[in-house]
């Protein structure tokens, strides 16, 4: 089916975390995180344009109860990009902005200008990226960190400490926000992949699936304001964040 704008917006939500069971129906100060995440979205885009894609029923009636879209996937989609390329099976559109489920602090305004990238650097795969502050999350492997070139190609993407320096007093290092934009062609592609790839596989880092099959990804500067929750920790820190900025 043919849509009338030329993106949606693609929140994937898996039931089965393995570090953080039952996740996206978490509540923060009374509210699902998939739902908080998919508030900050529509901060700057129509609810027309948004889709929650998830395996599990509950997800798909906490949505209903909150008048957000959403559909329900296979259960056997290796990672959320493979979720999204099972929407874009069903619902043909040039580009799928994926924002992550476990982003309930995500920046409304790094969405707006992945939505702009995605318009003006046609044909691409897109994700997004940001400075490191502390040596915390430079060595903390739940924080996948990136390299890329001078025109902010992505190299590569760990959850190693890299890239490693000598001198640890002039570290510079960079990870990943959790929003992507990628073309319906590319994602199909994706998808076709039977399993998981080498580096993908080892570094459990999905988008690692598209350099492996020769894409290029750009990567567009987004603000630090994001904390994804992967860990019981996480999850504590940003309902405390969340309370104590009310």
């Amino acid at each position: 089916m043919q849509k009338k704008f030329d993106y949606i917006v693609v929140v994937p939500a898996r039931y089965s975390s393995k570090r953080l069971p039952g996740k996206p129906l978490k509540l923060i100060c009374g509210v699902p995180m998939i739902i908080r995440t998919c508030l900050q979205c529509l901060k700057v885009v129509e609810k027309s344009s948004l889709i929650v894609a998830t395996d599990d029923q509950r997800i798909i009636e906490c949505c209903k109860k909150y008048h957000i879209k959403s559909i329900l996937t296979s259960k056997k989609c290796k990672t959320g990009t493979d979720r999204v390329a099972e929407v874009a099976k069903k619902i043909k559109v040039r580009n799928y902005i994926n924002v992550q489920g476990d982003e309930p602090l995500f920046n409304p305004l790094d969405l707006k200008k992945m939505i702009v990238a995605a318009r003006s650097k046609k044909g691409g795969v897109l994700l997004g990226y940001t400075g490191i502050k502390n040596k915390n999350d430079y060595y903390n492997r739940n924080v996948p960190k990136v390299a890329f070139d001078n025109n902010e190609n992505l190299l590569y993407a760990s959850r190693s400490s890299i890239p490693f320096s000598l001198n640890s007093k002039n570290l510079k290092a960079w990870r990943q926000i959790l929003v992507y934009s990628f073309p319906r062609e590319k994602l199909i592609k994706f998808s076709l992949v039977k399993k998981k790839s080498n580096f993908e596989s080892l570094e459990d880092i999905e988008i690692l699936r598209f350099l492996e099959l020769g894409e290029k990804i750009r990567l567009i500067k987004m603000s630090s304001k994001s904390h994804p929750v992967d860990t019981i920790a996480d999850l504590k820190f940003v309902r405390k964040f969340i309370k104590k900025n009310k």
